[in-house]
């Protein structure tokens, strides 16, 4: 008798909107998992601004053991209008990141068929890219502090803090990343070396270096706000790009736009030896919430991703197939209440195609 796979996977559904695109990526994550022979152990957990109001803690006691009970994480959104900004942010987001050493925030760029870009004649054979940013250092690393706080002279020192270990890592992660996806095969480090003179020729120094090791990958580097004019005029230029945390956080919001807006744009906190979590890279958006009009594409690509890294690689491009048939075929707009379906029916929508399978 065949053992079916079995995974197990916290779900997160968040705060705002996130239950409800939540919602329709577990309804098509189950199709694909009865389509392609594997099943899903879902645990829901409720951590968000909701039970932090009923409660004051974000993460339970006992919390990160439970989620490194678990092969993946899948989250909607964290943030709530009713809890400062950084709470929820720092309680949960950070933590899980930097507790379970999520070393690696993977966001892919590209632009499907019939979806709208701002980009003036580009289409989807010019924006198709992968940022690796590196997840757990840099200025996000929390390291800093103030002198004579509320007063005229005060100080505020933010500081940015790289190691050799986690630019290494996160190079080589690069790399081998790039030689799977095997397209272009170019590996861009994206950095600021003409003023950022220390942190910056670590990651510079280290990028070359390892580069030696992959003759096959061809390698450049860009200034980050070059970057941000080349994501707009030649976006057909990148293949795969390395940076740091700041700097990809930046430049994957530009690049969420370029492939039709945060309605699509989906992301994975990577551990590659660990737990990793996937999530739309969108905020809660809780002025839509409860209202079935949000676009639950981006969680559905988050869902995708998180199949990708299990291994279901099949199941993963039959969703994605189904995503493409729907943004071609169906939609009118990305946006949400303006999509001419509501976030269930986009849902029951890429679910039906996943389990039937389209030809594009």
């Amino acid at each position: 008798m065949n053992q079916k796979r079995v995974y197990r996977l916290a779900v997160i559904p968040g705060d705002g909107t996130g239950p409800e695109v939540i919602r329709e990526g577990v309804k098509v994550l189950q199709v694909a998992a009865e389509r392609f022979g594997f099943k899903l152990d879902l645990t829901y957990l409720d951590w968000g601004g909701e039970r932090f109001l009923r409660t004051g803690e974000t993460i339970p006691q006992g919390g990160i053991e439970e989620l490194q009970r678990h092969d993946a994480i899948y989250l909607g959104a964290i943030g709530h209008p009713k809890v400062k900004p950084g709470i929820l942010e720092k309680g949960i987001l950070l933590r899980i990141r930097f507790e379970l050493d999520q070393y690696i925030n993977l966001r892919p760029v590209k632009l499907y068929p019939g979806v709208w870009t701002p980009i003036k004649d580009k289409g989807p054979e010019d924006i198709d890219f992968v940022v690796i940013r590196e997840n757990t250092e840099g200025l996000y690393a929390g390291s800093g502090g103030f002198l004579r706080k509320g007063t005229p002279y005060e100080v505020a020192i933010q500081e940015s803090i790289n190691t050799r270990f986690g630019v290494e890592r996160c190079i080589r992660f690069a790399f081998e990343y790039c030689r799977k996806r095997n397209k272009k095969k170019k590996l861009t480090l994206v950095g600021k070396t003409n003023v950022l003179t220390y942190a910056w020729d670590l990651w510079e120094r280290v990028f070359y270096e390892v580069a030696q090791e992959y003759p096959d990958i061809e390698t450049d580097y860009a200034h980050v706000d070059a970057t941000c004019m080349w994501f707009v005029k030649n976006p057909e230029w990148f293949d795969v790009i390395v940076t740091d945390n700041m700097f990809g956080d930046i430049i994957t919001d530009l690049g969420a736009m370029i492939q039709g807006g945060m309605g699509i744009a989906a992301g994975g906190n990577i551990n590659p030896q660990g737990v990793s979590m996937f999530e739309p890279i969108g905020g809660s958006a809780p002025k839509y919430a409860g209202k079935n009009v949000i676009n639950p594409l981006a969680a559905i690509c988050a869902g995708m991703m998180l199949l990708e890294h299990l291994g279901e690689e099949e199941a993963a491009r039959a969703i994605e197939k189904a995503v493409i048939k729907v943004c071609r075929d169906h939609l009118k707009s990305l946006a949400a209440g303006k999509m001419g379906y509501t976030t269930s029916e986009v849902g029951d929508l890429v679910a039906d195609y996943t389990a039937k399978g389209v030809e594009l």
